[in-house]
């Protein structure tokens, strides 16, 4: 056994032959997310709230608890049980320094990065390490863990150095792992200059530090703007960083979500956009014949309690939406990571149960947030919608067409009113909230409610699992 490698465009194991990783993105566990297990707002607003609402002490046990059973043994055996062999592990750079206290290790920085990695590789499951936010944000995505809609990263070198340090740590503590894949550098960055000239510069310097470590493991690099544009990377990135990169695309399709621009049903026309869309995403690497990693893609699904009777026929399309996907990418033996392992039933393939003292707990908080629609991802603003039109018309009314677009492109002036006003503004709102409906409760009922997440308190999207499991066996 020896480290996985990149060959021309593909990946090989240490005998030269060639692996095609299929996976699924552990989001939510190290790096929070709002949809994924019901807050408001970014992880650090919510670490903070719960922190003034009911001590450091009983905060610290419940995220301590959440953390234990988000992943553990039975999820890793699961995972291998679909026949899937790559876990990409989304992680937050505050588990590993302190905004106050930067460029100091944190006493248990890995204890929980270890503990999943160790597991996965006694399952035979690779890892790949993703640095899922950086100080300052590499974003205005509130998985950027930043709580504004500007990537401040860009904008101060301090932000920057802090991160190619974080990722000399990272690379020497798993120099020597041979079941750890690679190092995702960053998750969907956005850097606004025209040239792409700051995440260039920024690669640049974290490949030649982690080269001087760790030669050895595979560097995974995200295009600019969230995974989808290449179109500004150097002529020679086939040798510039190495040979040992894969460069990763995000693939997500409308078609998969709810603001989907028609309802999905497999037409040639709609599989011709979805293969158009794929296609250019990953157009130059396939022109400079470079490797080509699909780092997240997935639609999300129907939940009863949200979408009633549609739910049924809101699935059936969404999976027919992931097997078109997922027949394009086998034609390309594309190594890829779906997103998502495990959430509270929007997108996982296994998910929080209704009944768990967790979700009755926050039922009617879920609504809520739900019927505002304070979350990006796949949101539903029906209920809102007419709220926020007025502004919406000011702007296009009061601002030059050519002014209204801004960065980055793909937010329409729609989408960008809706993060600012709604996913940033009125989330803080509810973070308060969130926190005070854990005022009051025992060591036992905070460790309950943490439990809810254990992979016994799950139920399994058996026939999104299914669909992978089939195609990991036809490879």
């Amino acid at each position: 056994m020896s480290y996985l490698k990149v060959s021309g465009t593909q990946f090989v194991d240490g005998a030269g032959a060639p692996v095609v990783l299929l996976g699924a993105g552990l989001g939510g566990w190290m790096m929070m997310e709002n949809f994924i297990s019901g807050f408001p707002g970014c992880e650090f607003h919510i670490r903070e709230a719960l922190a003034e609402a009911i001590g450091v002490e009983k905060a610290s046990l419940f995220f301590e608890k959440f953390l234990d059973n988000f992943f553990a043994e039975a999820d890793a055996k699961f995972f291998k049980s679909l026949s899937l062999n790559c876990v990409r592990i989304a992680v937050n750079y505050h588990h590993f320094e302190d905004d106050m206290n930067p460029r100091v290790l944190k006493i248990d920085a890995f204890k929980q990065l270890d503990r999943v990695v160790t597991l996965c590789a006694a399952e035979e499951i690779y890892t790949i390490i993703d640095l899922h936010s950086t100080p300052g944000g590499q974003s205005g995505g509130w998985h950027a863990d930043a709580g504004t809609h500007f990537g401040n990263f860009w904008k101060h070198k301090d932000f920057q150095d802090r991160f190619v340090w974080l990722w000399t740590q990272i690379a020497e503590h798993y120099k020597d792992n041979i079941w750890v894949a690679g190092y995702n550098l960053m998750n969907e960055p956005a850097d606004p200059h025209p040239h792409h000239t700051g995440l260039i510069s920024i690669y640049d310097r974290t490949y030649a530090a982690i080269h001087d470590i760790d030669p050895n493991h595979i560097l995974f690099l995200d295009g600019n703007t969230f995974a989808t544009d290449f179109t500004k990377f150097p002529e020679d990135s086939a040798t510039r960083w190495g040979s040992n990169v894969a460069f990763a695309i995000h693939d997500y399709s409308t078609f998969g979500f709810p603001n989907s621009p028609e309802a999905y049903e497999g037409t040639n026309d709609q599989k011709d956009k979805m293969k158009a869309s794929y296609a250019r995403k990953r157009k130059w690497m396939d022109e400079r014949v470079l490797c080509v990693w699909n780092g997240e893609w997935g639609p999300v699904y129907g939940r009863e309690v949200y979408d009633g009777e549609q739910t049924e026929d809101i699935n059936r399309r969404r999976y027919m939406v992931l097997k078109d996907q997922l027949e394009i990418y086998r034609k390309d033996s594309l190594s890829w990571s779906i997103w998502l392992y495990k959430d509270i039933g929007f997108q996982g393939m296994v998910y929080v149960s209704q009944d768990t003292p967790y979700m009755k707990h926050f039922r009617e908080f879920l609504l809520k947030k739900h019927r505002l629609a304070v979350d990006a991802w796949g949101a539903d603003d029906k209920y809102v919608k007419p709220i926020y039109e007025p502004l919406i018309n000011l702007i296009k009314e009061e601002v030059a067409e050519p002014n209204q677009k801004l960065y980055p492109p793909i937010w329409s002036l729609e989408n960008r009113v809706a993060r600012i006003s709604r996913t940033i503004l009125v989330a803080e709102f509810l973070v308060k909230e969130w926190a005070e409906l854990l005022i009051g409760k025992s060591d036992k009922e905070l460790v309950d409610f943490a439990e809810s997440f254990a992979f016994e308190k799950c139920k399994k999207r058996e026939e999104l699992n299914s669909i992978l499991k089939l195609n990991a066996l036809e490879m």
